[in-house]
């Protein structure tokens, strides 16, 4: 069975503004997830997020600067359901 990734309002007006290529990783992650599930250990940087509310991960989307991350939420895994939170610069990811 796969997952269905959502993008919050705020996420996919983010997504919008992002470099082609940085739009290409993200939509390869969501590809992924949906596929795999919400744990993606292979993606750079990929980790659970401490003092978020459930499984909450992030990953870099590029290395070097300007670096790229989304974070992603399981809003419901029995109807296996993520939702993408933030995307957008690690400078102003809120974390």
């Amino acid at each position: 069975m796969t997952w269905t990734v959502t993008f919050s309002a705020k996420a996919a007006k983010q997504a919008a503004k992002l470099p082609a290529k940085i739009f290409g990783r993200l939509d390869a992650l969501r590809a992924q997830i949906e596929v795999a599930g919400p744990v993606q250990p292979v993606m750079p940087h990929f980790g659970k997020l401490k003092g978020w509310p459930g499984d909450t991960y992030h990953c870099h989307l590029n290395k070097g600067r300007t670096t790229y991350v989304a974070i992603w939420t399981v809003e419901d895994s029995t109807v296996q359901l993520v939702e993408v939170k933030y995307v957008g610069t690690h400078e102003k990811a809120p974390y």
